[in-house]
């Protein structure tokens, strides 16, 4: 049905960055919101970044003024940049896709991996 593709995930330095990737089986505007959830071992998935169809962009604490997240509809793509990595987040990074009509529905990537050194 609906497949999301990542890529852009590896092993930096902290301070370095990464860009990765989400491509999308179908254009990103017939989907409400797409975000990035990440899921660091031993712990919870978390959300991460977030972008509307109205272009309104979420951001968890620890990641705000170093992660942007951003779109290519020509492409069906979704970006998040990451900047200034920490080890902290070292994680499995999966891309999200949620319709709210008529009942929420998401979607998932099967996640790439960063990890960040010291």
């Amino acid at each position: 049905q609906v497949q999301l593709v990542e890529s852009g995930g590896g092993l930096v330095q902290a301070g370095g960055s990464l860009r990765l990737s989400c491509a999308a089986s179908r254009s990103i505007f017939s989907f409400n919101v797409m975000g990035w959830y990440r899921q660091a071992p031993g712990k919870q998935r978390e959300l991460v970044a977030s972008i509307t169809n109205g272009d309104r962009s979420t951001y968890a604490d620890s990641v705000k003024g170093r992660f942007t997240i951003s779109r290519d509809a020509a492409e069906n793509t979704v970006y998040l940049q990451m900047n200034n990595l920490k080890p902290e987040d070292t994680a499995v990074y999966y891309c999200n896709a949620a319709t709210f009509c008529p009942y929420r529905s998401d979607y998932w990537g099967q996640g790439t991996k960063v990890t960040v050194s010291s």
